[in-house]
């Protein structure tokens, strides 16, 4: 089956070639949920797996869970979850899920790549989702496995958006970003934030500096995914470099951006990544510029639901801010802090970008 994408490689990934893009995502309420007319029941078994973060990480995990769940309610089916507190767990919690008589799989997240693929090939009749990769772990521009359904997501050109209005906003004329590690997943949110931060600069002919990041691998990253003193480390490192808006890129590690936050004693915006963390986590909003969105939630809903009606696609599915799988979340508290002319500025590149007038390049921009 051909699939997937072309890429930057990064953290020892080759290049892929991307065939074909997934529809775009719809409003995942329907009239029968919004009349809270009953759905008659399918036979049919909807799982998840979730990465180490767990599924109330107020980011993917927990996206791609209410996404999954949302579509097993209007199945009328009843969703069974396990949680992975380790990669040992992977495997283990795969197959308990395929010992369960799981119809489709959902693995959320790339660490759980090769597990997924290993137990798709073992199983050809199981339906997998894979949240966040192309399941092409051989490089050959193809899905390792006939029945998975990649779901990637283009989040660089939302985060193009919010590295030039996080330009626009900075007074200090110095902006950061870090990373749990430098896996294209990862570095795509970082590589938006840097070109629309330098787009910034050329336009208004300024000179704010990214702290934190260069390209590649070259940038503070955490050697991992959980709030702990590594990350909190990171984010104090680059605070103190007197940047006043920060991007911490990889699930819970914001909460340790916060925390050296709180500790600077100074006034600095963060952006959030996968979830409107201003939603998620009410404990952020006083410092929430905004969130680079990565819609999972609404993909996920899709497959699982597509999967459910008979319906399965294996074709890979590429969230852009044209179909609205990526996107910007709204400045809620910080909209009266932000100048009207930089979001119409803003709004402008959004448009330019779905028009094609304005390339940000990324491993998905093909």
């Amino acid at each position: 089956m051909k699939s997937a994408i072309k890429f930057t490689a990064l953290a020892g990934a080759a290049a892929l070639t991307l065939a074909a893009c997934g529809a775009a995502p719809e409003d995942t309420a329907d009239e029968s949920t919004e009349t809270g007319a009953e759905t008659e029941a399918v036979d049919f078994s909807p799982c998840i797996v979730s990465d180490q973060g767990g599924f109330d990480d107020k980011s993917f995990n927990q996206l791609s869970f209410e996404g999954a769940q949302q579509a097993a309610e209007e199945l009328g089916a009843e969703l069974t979850d396990v949680q992975s507190q380790s990669e040992t767990d992977f495997q283990p919690n795969l197959q308990s899920l395929v010992d369960q008589g799981c119809d489709a799989i959902v693995s959320v997240g790339f660490a759980l790549s090769a597990d997924t693929v290993e137990s798709a090939n073992a199983n050809p009749e199981t339906h997998y989702i894979l949240v966040d990769d192309a399941a092409d772990n051989d490089f050959d521009g193809e899905t390792d496995a006939d029945n998975i359904k990649p779901l990637l997501y283009n989040t660089a050109e939302a985060a193009f958006l919010a590295g030039y209005l996080s330009a626009g906003y900075s007074e200090a004329g110095k902006v950061g970003t870090f990373g749990g590690q430098p896996f294209p997943t990862v570095t795509i949110f970082m590589d938006g934030f840097k070109q629309g931060v330098e787009h910034y600069n050329e336009v208004n002919d300024a000179d704010v500096e990214v702290i934190g990041y260069s390209g590649g691998e070259d940038g503070a990253f955490t050697g991992g995914f959980t709030a702990n003193e590594t990350a909190k480390t990171t984010a104090k490192n680059i605070l103190d470099q007197g940047v006043d808006v920060i991007l911490p890129v990889g699930g819970p590690i914001y909460q340790s951006a916060i925390a050296a936050i709180e500790d600077s004693g100074r006034d600095v915006a963060l952006v959030g990544v996968d979830a409107d963390f201003y939603e998620t986590d009410p404990t952020t909003q006083e410092y929430v510029l905004t969130s680079i969105l990565k819609r999972m939630d609404v993909s996920t809903y899709e497959a699982v639901l597509a999967a459910g009606q008979g319906e399965f696609d294996p074709e890979t599915y590429v969230g852009t801010l044209e179909n609205e799988g990526v996107g910007l979340a709204p400045l809620h508290d910080f909209e009266d802090k932000v100048d009207p002319e930089l979001m119409t500025e803003v709004d402008e590149l959004r448009q330019q970008i779905i028009d094609g007038e304005l390339e940000v390049t990324s491993y998905l921009a093909e």
